[in-house]
């Protein structure tokens, strides 16, 4: 039976008091599964992002992280932005410590842990480097790095390639189902591009209406291990052609 590592249960959240952007919602994502979301602008993707990571705090409801209700959830998940969000006056080191540290880590520690990652984020080499001296692509292992060593086994990743070369984001996207495959985490990934869902999830979430009562659930036609051609199967041309309809028509209803 599959372990539920983050649920939402009867959640209901609006900005202010103003309209409700969830109402009395109910999800669940399982233990090492990849979920994807997607929908228009302004659907409330972000807005569940900002309530699991205690940003936002729901107004009727239960979320819950591996089966507890914690009172801070602030900490309990990885959290991998659009932007890297690295800060320009420290190494690719010290910028990946940045989680140990708040952890209360020493620095040679911090280091002892850090190093041997390098070669396996691509980033052997460039420990003194600075996010100047950085690739786009390079820059974002640094953040998923930082965000692995939260040590959370939840990790949420709001559009990390979508400011990516075409080429360099569909080699992200294979080196990021390595690294989910090896590090058995639950993956919740936020995305617009329809193609990136289905080639990385078993789930995908879509959000349509707002307020957000309920996500349809697509199940993903593709077993693993899985290869970018396997995107060209005929069920899958035809549901990417279904979703993208759908996210058309949830842009005009907005």
């Amino acid at each position: 039976m599959r372990k539920p590592v983050l649920e939402f249960q009867d959640v209901s959240f609006s900005y202010g008091g103003k309209k409700p952007i969830l109402d009395h919602l109910n999800v669940t994502v399982y233990e090492r599964e990849f979920v994807t979301i997607i929908g228009a602008s302004g659907s409330g993707k972000s807005t569940l992002f900002r309530l699991i990571t205690g940003l936002e705090t729901e107004e009727h409801g239960r979320i819950r992280i591996n089966s507890e209700q914690p009172k801070n959830r602030h900490g309990r998940t990885g959290y991998m932005p659009q932007q890297d969000l690295l800060m320009p006056w420290r190494t690719v080191l010290e910028n990946a410590a940045v989680p140990l540290e708040l952890a209360g880590v020493s620095k040679k520690e911090s280091s002892i842990r850090i190093l041997p990652l390098l070669n396996e984020f691509g980033l052997n080499g460039a420990e003194h480097k600075y996010p100047s001296e950085l690739s786009g692509g390079m820059k974002q292992r640094v953040s998923f790095l930082r965000s692995i060593l939260t040590g959370s086994n939840i990790l949420l990743l709001d559009e990390p390639f979508s400011a990516l070369d075409a080429i360099t984001r569909l080699s992200m996207q294979e080196w990021l189902l390595d690294q989910w495959e090896k590090r058995e985490k639950s993956i919740l990934f936020i995305t617009h591009d329809v193609n990136e869902a289905l080639f990385l999830s078993d789930r995908i979430f879509v959000f349509q209406d707002t307020p957000v009562r309920t996500l349809q659930e697509v199940v993903v036609p593709l077993g693993r291990p899985r290869s970018l051609r396997d995107l060209n199967d005929p069920a899958v041309m035809e549901l990417k052609d279904k979703l993208i309809d759908q996210l058309r028509g949830g842009v005009k209803r907005l």
